[in-house]
């Protein structure tokens, strides 16, 4: 039985409003012992890549550019001991000789993983500044309290039409990191309804991921991958969308049985909405702003190619614009926007953690040696295990590359080849590379974007994956049989 986790009795304030309220509150209890936080976490992550490094063999494939060569991986030397793990300088590994990673490179490797993602990390950061702003001018609290009263509170209805928005823009467009934006305002809306901070991360996360699992024209996952196996650019989306309804249905489904399971009535989330509120003039002026601004943003990423810089700056540029249009005085707007970013540090802070896992991994030569070895689990099997292996293999390297066009560039030069012999379709192979990576990327402590949204709604990753492990073992069984299909009919 689901019960109502521990965040349900815990303020759902935004990140600004929560760091206002920090300074009055009385002392916390902290639940010791129960669930590490999630930069320790972290560090444990990274203490296991560092043991990675001296236990796994190093090797390097060739490369044309970022594109992996198939069938040039070879073995490199590599020596270390007590004083190579001891050295007080960073080690580094050559085409002909590799070295595992010392402690002194593991804590380098941090600050470089923090400049890697730099971009990403200042626009998570923006996304909350930008979320200070148009809470300090009381937008909205005020659209939330409208929308409850035009849907009479009814989350049975409020939680499908948010998902299948969010799932249509991850799967279409390739939205992930413009989501956080719309967990804060989640986290007010479950708060009116008496929900959990649980519940509003799962109502955006649940959506975005079964999004790119499906990514039926995400250019992130499709523009590289299909490419390299030489299949047509957004080909083969029939069997996609259906993947889209059929896991966003069950998804839903499964949010909404959570939510029935943890106590939600909906009389009382009525009785609550029972004043009636009229948005001002300003407010009104606001709310437009923001749909000129969500369209902008399709536009932008659609049609520009907009990446995080440009994102970024675009997040500055609507703060101030909603500050304007909001009537706020400019100390007023700062304010807003630095307690805003501060909300986020500890999102960055993880996303920065993620990426160095990666750097530690390559940098040792390690990460060729995984890739070579996964992928070699699965040749000279039948095609439905060998298209069902290379989802496994996918899955078990988005956990070391969380990039899904950095693991499709050094991924799908090897598995095409593979899948081919094997008589694994290239469209076949694409859609084992989908399902397997946004799968894990449900689950993963190296999602950087993962931890992202969880520190955003104050989960901890436990909690979490306590919640979704029977929506991903569900998922993933039904991928084992999408892939079976795909083999069978010749897609």
């Amino acid at each position: 039985m689901l019960a109502a986790p521990p965040s349900s009795q815990h303020d759902a304030a935004p990140p600004a409003e929560h760091a206002e309220n920090a300074g009055s509150a009385g002392p916390e209890k902290k639940p010791h012992g129960k669930m590490l936080h999630p930069v320790v976490m972290m560090l444990w992550v990274l203490a296991a890549a560092l043991a990675m490094t001296w236990f796994v063999d190093a090797g390097q494939f060739e490369r044309q550019g970022k594109l992996v060569i198939p069938g040039t991986y070879h073995v490199v030397p590599k020596t270390g001991g007590i004083a190579t793990l001891a050295a007080p300088a960073v080690t580094k590994s050559t085409p002909e000789h590799a070295a595992p990673a010392s402690l002194v490179s593991v804590f380098v490797a941090v600050p470089n993983g923090l400049i890697k993602n730099a971009p990403l990390i200042f626009m998570v950061m923006f996304v909350g500044g930008m979320f200070g702003v148009m809470r300090r001018t009381g937008v909205v609290d005020a659209g939330i309290d409208r929308l409850l009263q035009l849907t009479a509170g009814n989350v049975y209805v409020l939680a499908p039409l948010l998902m299948i928005l969010i799932g249509l823009g991850s799967t279409l467009l390739g939205f992930i990191s413009e989501y956080l934006v719309i967990i804060p305002m989640v986290m007010l809306l479950a708060k009116r309804l008496g929900l959990s901070n649980l519940f509003a991360v799962a109502l955006v996360a649940i959506a975005a991921k079964v999004g790119y699992i499906a990514s039926v024209t995400n250019p992130l996952s499709l523009a590289v991958a299909q490419p390299i196996v030489g299949v047509p650019l957004f080909s083969g989306i029939a069997l996609r969308l259906g993947v889209f309804v059929v896991f966003l249905a069950l998804g839903i489904a499964y949010l909404l049985f959570y939510v029935r399971r943890s106590g939600y009535r909906r009389e009382a989330a009525v009785a609550a909405q029972e004043t009636q509120t009229r948005l001002s003039r300003r407010h009104q002026a606001t709310l437009v702003v923001l749909a000129i601004a969500a369209a902008a943003l399709v536009f932008g990423t659609r049609e520009l190619k907009w990446g995080n810089v440009e994102l970024s700056a675009f997040y500055v540029a609507i703060s101030i614009v909603t500050a304007l249009v909001g009537r706020l005085d400019s100390r007023s707007a700062s304010e807003a926007f630095v307690d805003g970013m501060k909300g986020m540090v500890l999102a960055g802070l993880l996303i920065g953690l993620a990426a160095s896992v990666e750097l530690i991994l390559q940098n040792s030569l390690v990460l060729d040696t995984l890739i070579h070895a996964f992928t070699q689990l699965a040749r000279g099997q039948s095609p439905v295990i060998v298209a069902n292996g290379l989802m496994a293999v996918q899955m078990l390297l988005d956990v070391f590359i969380p990039s899904v066009s950095g693991k499709a560039a050094v991924s799908m030069p090897i598995i095409g080849p593979i899948a081919q012999i094997s008589g694994v379709s290239g469209q076949t192979s694409v859609l084992a590379f989908v399902l397997g990576g946004g799968l894990t990327n449900m689950i993963t402590p190296t999602s950087g974007m993962l931890l992202a949204y969880l520190a955003t709604a104050r989960v901890g990753f436990g909690e979490w994956l306590r919640f979704i492990l029977p929506l991903f073992v569900a998922l993933l069984v039904l991928s084992m049989a999408t892939l079976a299909f795909a083999v069978l009919t010749g897609y």
